[in-house]
């Protein structure tokens, strides 16, 4: 039936907006990403190289260029101001493994500039170029991460923050959104054509305001709507209800010599109307019964031992499980259900299952195009609106309308072993 089907979290526009954004803020930073590799971090990383080779070069020039006697000056000259190792000694030192973009470049380069392939030497935690200038064979030495540009860290902290940035802001955006919706959402759910409603908060974005004006509006006509119907039909009851004392007076004061079955069939008639009067009155009541707290299963089961002939009940679940419910509607409900099975098939039972109640009868069922039709006002599966065969018709719409008003769902379903059942969830 009329089952819940809004959930916050669950396809919520928080959630939904939250994922769109990450998304899109992920392939603008793989954008980003790219065009910073392409037009920004490559180039700087290439000419960054460049001007390493050039250094290395230019060092082993000078060095080979200086008398003797000046190159231990320039040496100590280059390792304090520039990280540079320069030796004439040079050691067997094993090829450097060029993991690093960086240093790839710069072997690439310094081949370049000597003309000649060149292979990078790694040992004591330097990077070594070993080459020979000027009848010199010369190493020079630098940190291999005296330079180096890591693209792949500029890319964690784009998405990274990227992603927290985009967080943070759909959460203060959509949340001054959402609140109001959700709170809409709560205050729709709850509301029942009562009178006494709260009224949602007009304020915020012109769209929000114009949909708390709305329905704050709507509400109040329902209300009115409901009301009026409430006290027509219950004036209409009164005026009818008087005739008919009357006539059940006159039947009282007849001759002796009218015929009994005759003023049966009029008393039986008369009893027909009071009870549609008061089937009718109650489903437009509706009902604004305060719940309060009592043990669910003590409750069920004296409404069914209450009953005239003996119905089988069984309990599962917590027998002190309490709930706060309208008790005076729930009885309404359950005797509404109890009866309305009576009259479809032999064999009635109830069950209690946690917070579900199930009324259950052997009868032929009710075909799945008419599960939710059955709850409307008159509706019934036969042609017959003999009270013999089904009654006034508003049962179900009664027990409809009660469980709306009490946030209780009531739903149909077949048993295995034929028959109907029906399922009141009280939570």
């Amino acid at each position: 039936m009329a089952e819940r089907r809004w959930q916050f979290g669950q396809g919520s526009l928080l959630a939904r907006t939250n994922l769109t954004l990450a998304v899109s803020s992920f392939l603008i930073a793989l954008v980003s990403i790219a065009a910073l590799n392409v037009y920004l971090i490559e180039p700087i990383a290439r000419q960054s190289a460049n001007d390493e080779a050039a250094l290395l070069v230019l060092s082993a020039q000078t060095w080979v260029e200086l008398p003797p006697s000046a190159r231990p000056y320039f040496e100590l000259e280059l390792a304090q101001n520039h990280d540079l190792i320069v030796t004439s000694e040079p050691r067997q030192l094993a090829d450097a493994a060029l993991d690093q973009p960086y240093l790839s470049l710069v072997e690439e380069q310094l081949s370049e500039r000597l003309d000649q392939p060149v292979t990078l030497l790694e040992g004591d935690e330097l990077i070594w170029l070993d080459v020979t200038m000027g009848g010199h064979r010369l190493q020079i030495g630098f940190s291999p991460s005296r330079r180096d540009i890591q693209p792949l860290y500029v890319g964690v902290i784009i998405l990274g923050m990227g992603a927290a940035i985009v967080f943070l802001t759909s959460l203060i955006i959509v949340q001054r959104i959402t609140r109001p919706l959700v709170q809409a959402a709560e205050r729709v759910e709850s509301f029942r054509g009562r009178e006494n409603f709260e009224p949602l908060p007009e304020e915020g974005p012109r769209e929000l305001v114009s949909l708390a004006r709305n329905f704050n509006t709507m509400a109040r006509d329902i209300s009115a709507l409901l009301s009026n119907r409430t006290t027509l039909l219950a004036g209409i009851s009164h005026d009818l209800r008087t005739p008919l004392t009357r006539m059940r007076l006159a039947l009282e004061l007849l001759p002796d010599d009218v015929d009994p079955k005759l003023v049966e069939r009029f008393e039986r008639n008369l009893e027909t109307m009071d009870s549609l009067i008061g089937d009718a009155l109650r489903f437009a009541r509706g009902t604004g019964e305060t719940p309060r707290e009592v043990v669910i299963r003590p409750f069920v089961e004296d409404v069914v031992e209450a009953w005239d002939s003996r119905i089988p009940f069984t309990a599962e679940g917590d027998p002190e499980l309490r709930l706060m419910l309208a008790v005076g509607a729930l009885k309404r409900v359950l005797t509404n259900l109890i009866s309305n099975a009576q009259q479809h098939g032999d064999q009635v039972r109830v069950r209690l299952a946690g917070t579900e109640i199930h009324v259950t009868d052997s009868g032929p069922g009710i075909p799945d195009e008419f599960k939710e039709q059955v709850f409307q006002p008159f509706f019934r599966l036969d042609s017959s609106r003999s009270s013999v065969t089904g009654g006034s018709g508003l049962g179900l719409a009664i027990v409809l309308q009660l469980c709306q008003a009490h946030g209780w769902r009531v739903r149909i379903e077949d048993p295995p072993g034929g028959g109907t059942d029906v399922i009141v969830s009280l939570a």
